[in-house]
């Protein structure tokens, strides 16, 4: 089914949540709306769901396979929601947490006992827990009770599912592994869904397609690739993952970095760490004086840290095999060269010269 939201706006007093949002969402797509605390995600991803109303002097309106459902009280959008704390009834086993929305239908939709039993079990089933439908979410892991979560959102048969930090209360390898968990999970059942999440890598890995928002407004909207390798703003850009900003300013239409900021036609050249290269000697295009501080191994990575000519901290990535072939020591002298770069204005828009 699909989603479409068309100037939604949402204030509480002087605050503005959301400013006239719109954004499309075909069927059967996995959205992930990313941004930092404050952007507006989980505003509209409530509005979606019908937990929170637009402003009613606006234009906004929710619409599902072009039908509006903005007046449409939460019960009748069909929408399964799945929370970061779980929010699982301590006092029910796992079965009776999953049949709990069946059960409470009116009497004219609830299904027969059979029914809710087989679908119980299928979706346990599906979400690999057969076995702990006797145990109640005191006796379940962070990672299980969330998966008993999402099942209990599915058993509805939602036409819509919306996830809310879904992993946010989980430590990093359980992240890991459910993110990719879920990702199967929507390749089998291809329910659109739409997603919270202010983690960049869990946005990149299991999306379709990211919404990033700052401010109430879109900044960008892309498949993981395309918000990735071509950043609309320089926001988009620093948010997605690390970067590196070297100050400098246009001369004879050339940006040269010298390290100042904050004149007329002054610039920022951004540069991801695993973009730079480290040379010994100065190359033919932008080369900027560098040393090395410190060496470190990550994983498959050596992460390079480096200090520039202002002494501001620079970041570098190459693998164990390049670094091999060229190690370096704390206190060397060498020279940074960009591979791939985003150069910006003083408004921060973004600038095309020939570096």
């Amino acid at each position: 089914m699909s989603i479409s939201i068309d100037q939604v706006s949402k204030t509480f007093g002087a605050y503005t949540a959301l400013d006239e949002v719109s954004l499309e969402i075909p069927s059967g797509e996995l959205t992930a709306l990313l941004g930092p605390s404050g952007s507006g995600k989980t505003t509209l991803l409530r509005i979606v769901a019908g937990l929170e109303t637009a402003d009613p002097d606006g234009r906004g309106r929710i619409l599902f396979d072009g039908a509006p459902v903005t007046e449409s009280p939460v019960n009748r959008r069909r929408v399964g929601f799945v929370f970061q704390h779980y929010a699982l009834f301590r006092h029910m086993t796992v079965f009776e947490n999953i049949a709990f929305g069946l059960r409470v239908k009116p009497r004219g939709e609830r299904p027969l006992r059979d029914e809710i039993r087989e679908r119980v079990h299928a979706l346990l089933k599906l979400v690999q827990l057969e076995q702990l439908a006797q145990r109640y979410p005191s006796q379940l892991s962070g990672g299980q009770r969330q998966r008993i979560a999402l099942a209990r959102a599915l058993a509805i048969q939602p036409r819509v599912l919306l996830l809310d930090e879904p992993f946010g209360a989980l430590d990093a390898q359980v992240r890991a592994e459910l993110r990719r968990w879920l990702r199967h999970l929507h390749d089998t059942i291809h329910v659109t869904s739409i997603f919270v999440t202010h983690d960049q890598e869990e946005a990149l890995e299991v999306a379709d397609r990211i919404v990033v928002m700052n401010k109430g407004r879109i900044e960008q909207t892309g498949t993981p690739d395309e918000v990735f390798q071509n950043p609309a703003s320089e926001f988009v850009m620093k948010f997605l993952g690390d970067v590196n900003v070297f100050h400098g300013r246009v001369h004879n239409e050339r940006p040269v970095f010298t390290g100042d900021a904050g004149d007329d036609g002054s610039v920022r050249l951004l540069v991801r760490p695993h973009d730079l290269a480290v040379l010994p000697q100065p190359g033919p295009g932008i080369s900027i004086p560098a040393r090395v501080y410190r060496v470190m191994t990550a994983g498959a990575l050596v992460k390079i840290e480096l200090l520039d000519g202002q002494n501001r901290l620079v970041q570098v990535q190459v693998p164990h095999e390049t670094y091999r072939t060229a190690p370096l020591l704390a206190g060397q002298q060498v020279y940074l060269a960009p591979k791939e770069s985003r150069l910006y204005g003083q408004a921060s828009e973004r600038l095309e010269y020939v570096i």
